[in-house]
């Protein structure tokens, strides 16, 4: 049995970006119910990301707006910098940040291409990057990249998403190697059919190359957030280098 407080998190730091909606949302929430203080980012939905920053104060917990765009270096160091000058570090850090339009594969552009992995690839290094520097300062940290099931199984007119989540698969193992001796674990969570409101670029619901979920419904967004902060607890800490799959068995490794 586990024994530990009601805020397990108490005097941790945590960076969620893509905070203003969905599961960005909901983990900032959680973060802060679980006693961390939350920096919830966002690219441009300034009005969104403001009210979930009124919700995390009203959990008792201090949070700072962030906004930017990820892919941009100059725009992250100055997050870093913004973060810094708050909280004077991070412990936690979850890569949400994506942008997710569909595209038929023969009609799709190369800077359609490169403007997608940019976002879930360029700005998941770029963040963790600086997140590992700081974690690395105060001895330890959490890294959370969000992958998705598309990357398992395929996705109709979304092989520039699944590519990219893909490659997150590469850099979650490659930092769990390389900053396993400094405390740092990081991990991959992979949600699949999440239903609920859908943002502005993520379209309509992809055809993947499988049959759907075998629990015969979508998975709530409280679901994968859940799975996202069991893996942000003191007692995950003996996993890392892992892909965790919250799809109702749309894949089963």
């Amino acid at each position: 049995m586990l024994h530990r407080s009601d805020s397990p998190l108490t005097g941790k730091v945590a960076l969620v970006t893509g905070a203003s909606r969905r599961i960005g949302r909901a983990v900032a929430l959680g973060l802060a119910q679980a006693g961390a203080d939350v920096v919830v980012h966002a690219k441009s939905s300034r009005a969104e990301v403001e009210a979930v920053a009124e919700e995390v104060r009203a959990l008792g917990r201090k949070a700072l707006v962030a906004m930017g765009d990820v892919t941009d270096e100059a725009a992250v160091l100055r997050i870093f910098g913004e973060i810094d000058a708050a909280f004077g570090g991070l412990d936690i850090l979850v890569n949400n940040a994506a942008i997710r339009g569909q595209k038929p594969f023969l009609e799709m552009t190369l800077e359609e291409w490169r403007a997608t992995n940019s976002v879930i690839l360029d700005g998941a290094f770029l963040c963790a990057r600086e997140g590992a520097r700081r974690m690395v300062a105060r001895g330890g940290g959490t890294i959370i990249n969000l992958g998705g099931v598309s990357a398992h199984v395929g996705a109709k007119e979304r092989a520039h998403v699944a590519t990219g989540k893909a490659g997150l698969i590469g850099l979650t193992k490659s930092l769990a190697v390389e900053f396993a001796g400094r405390g740092i674990v990081a991990n991959c969570v992979a949600p699949g059919k999440i239903g609920g409101k859908r943002s502005a670029t993520a379209g309509a619901s992809p055809e993947m190359g499988s049959g759907g979920p075998i629990l015969g419904r979508e998975g709530e967004i409280d679901e994968a957030a859940f799975v996202i902060l069991s893996m942000c607890m003191p007692e995950a800490r003996f996993m890392t280098g892992q892909t965790v799959h919250v799809s109702g068995g749309m894949y089963m490794p």
